[in-house]
């Protein structure tokens, strides 16, 4: 699955959240990190693992351990998007696929700097970041002050106030 940038020569900043619930997900997140590598995402730097209680699943979900990383990507936000779909398809993840049910990885593209997008394909920042304890803390580990466009307001910051705001993360 090689894949060749475009001639674009900007290296925009990325943040990617990564969850499991089957199999080990810590060996599933350093195979998707290494194929991220493997595939252009430069310089990439993961947060602790986190166990979490599952969010909009169906009822007897095991609980998910969840990770972010950020990285650079010297490429488009689609171009990315094909890549971790491709990547969660080879560690086992159907192509069709229950997003309420457990899985052996999911790679949702949280931040792509400090852009925004709305297509049917793909939401940046990611839709509901601002309201998931899962992916604001291992973000903020490793991209506390990172503003995230639409909120101005810090990823630290928002995992603050959803903190302040929730009865439980």
């Amino acid at each position: 699955m090689p894949y060749y940038p475009s001639s674009k020569t900007k290296k925009t900043p990325i943040a990617l959240g990564l969850g499991a619930n089957l199999a080990n997900p810590e060996t599933t997140f350093a195979s998707a990190i290494q194929m991220l590598s493997d595939n252009g995402v430069l310089n990439i730097i993961q947060a602790s693992l986190y166990k979490t209680a599952p969010v909009d699943c169906h009822p007897g979900t095991p609980d998910f351990t969840n990770s972010a990383i950020i990285g650079e990507w010297n490429d488009t936000p689609q171009s990315l998007l094909t890549l971790t779909q491709s990547i969660e398809v080879l560690l086992g993840r159907p192509k069709k696929h229950d997003s309420h049910s457990s899985r052996v990885i999911d790679i949702d593209i949280l931040l792509f700097g400090t852009e925004t997008q709305n297509t049917q394909q793909l939401i940046l920042p990611h839709p509901r970041l601002h309201q998931r304890y899962f992916a604001l803390a291992p973000l903020a580990e490793i991209a506390g002050d990172w503003i995230v466009p639409g909120f101005s307001s810090t990823v630290r910051q928002l995992l603050q106030h959803l903190k302040t705001t929730s009865l439980k993360p």
